[in-house]
């Protein structure tokens, strides 16, 4: 479904007050896209009038709610505003701060600065409420109240916790060589801000990542919606691999097998359809509903690694190791493809390229 950028594809200048807004994205329903995107670069009151006509036109909005605008326009005045889903972590923990109402960062802070920024970031977690208290949970409600849909993309940052693990995956070997040179540290490309990496700075990462997976978990349990979203092509993620990834992390987070699967499933298909008023077409295998399909030789909800390319070792009870796992076929409206070949077709890509910079010399 496409989602465009508030401001993008016209002719009409800068976005920049509530009635360009609202021209804006009349203009993009009638250029036949299904949603908006923002980013809150832009004042507030610009933003919720984009959201706002957006609602009447019954088109989705998704909020990556930027550090440059969170301290004016968060995830609680998102929802407020009618948003449709928060995605990734910004603008929640700036909604839940204790005992202040902007974030505090050291004095030589950066955000221009991407270590400083993805460093500092985590040191949020010190500075919100208590997880399960009486504000964290009025909170959630009013967010549930707004119908508010939450996309974490738990994976896209789960390398600030363990660079090395990241580094080190099995499917890395699937990824272009002009991708991994894409993220290896460098000052430059977007999301490569491992200039010196440390230690405490992973620490950091780990308890950050407590109160936001609870905070996604506690929505879920109340029946918030939540899905499932990966955002790949940065900080280590590759497509496919790291939307295993955060199924992994969803279930590490307090999510069942079941509700990983459900969350991946029907609720993504609700987040797309909800903004339209209609019952998805997709999401369930049902008589009559669109369903692509992937065919594994083993139970996902037994263990979630069995959905990986690469698949993982097993010792059985002979003693015997074998490799198991991995997509068998996908289904893809109608046509069945064998995944394993799908897999080489991607291997020999590299493989290809790599050859291509030997020859070079590179």
């Amino acid at each position: 479904m496409p989602y465009v950028v508030l401001g993008d594809g016209w002719s009409g200048g800068a976005v920049d007050t509530p009635e360009k807004a609202r021209v804006w994205v009349r203009w993009a329903a009638k250029q036949g896209f299904e949603g908006v995107k923002l980013f809150n670069s832009e004042p507030p009151a610009v933003t919720a009038a984009a959201i706002d006509e957006a609602r009447k036109l019954h088109l989705g909005t998704i909020a990556h709610l930027s550090q440059a605008g969170v301290a004016n326009f968060n995830a609680r005045h998102a929802g407020r505003a009618g948003l449709g889903t928060v995605t990734h972590f910004y603008g929640h923990f700036e909604s839940l701060l204790k005992d202040r109402r902007l974030p505090t960062y050291p004095d030589d802070y950066n955000m221009a600065d991407e270590q400083s920024r993805f460093g500092e970031i985590a040191a949020l977690a010190n500075q919100i409420v208590d997880p399960g208290g009486p504000e964290w949970n009025a909170y959630l409600r009013e967010q549930l109240e707004h119908g508010v849909t939450f996309n974490p993309t738990l994976n896209i940052y789960s390398a600030s916790r363990d660079v090395m693990r990241a580094k080190n995956a099995d499917w890395q070997k699937y990824t272009l060589p002009s991708l991994w040179d894409f993220f290896q540290p460098n000052r430059d490309n977007h999301g490569s801000y491992w200039y010196d990496w440390t230690t405490g700075r992973e620490i950091a990462w780990r308890r950050f990542y407590r109160p936001y997976m609870a905070l996604m978990n506690d929505y879920k349990n109340i029946g918030g919606l939540v899905t499932a979203g990966s955002d790949p092509g940065y900080i280590y993620q590759s497509w496919g691999f790291s939307y295993i990834g955060e199924l992994e992390m969803l279930q590490e987070a307090g999510f069942s097998p079941l509700e990983v699967m459900q969350a991946a499933t029907y609720n993504g298909a609700l987040e797309l359809y909800r903004p339209k008023g209609i019952e998805p077409p997709m999401g369930t295998v049902e008589v009559g509903k669109l369903a692509d399909l992937v065919i594994v030789p083993e139970n996902p909800l037994q263990n979630l690694k069995t959905l990986y390319g690469t698949g993982f070792d097993r010792v059985g009870p002979d003693g015997k190791m074998s490799h198991v796992g991995g997509v068998k076929y996908t289904i893809k409206d109608g046509v069945v493809y064998d995944a394993q070949r799908l897999l080489a077709d991607v291997a020999a890509m590299v493989a290809a390229q790599k050859a291509q910079r030997a020859t070079a010399g590179d």
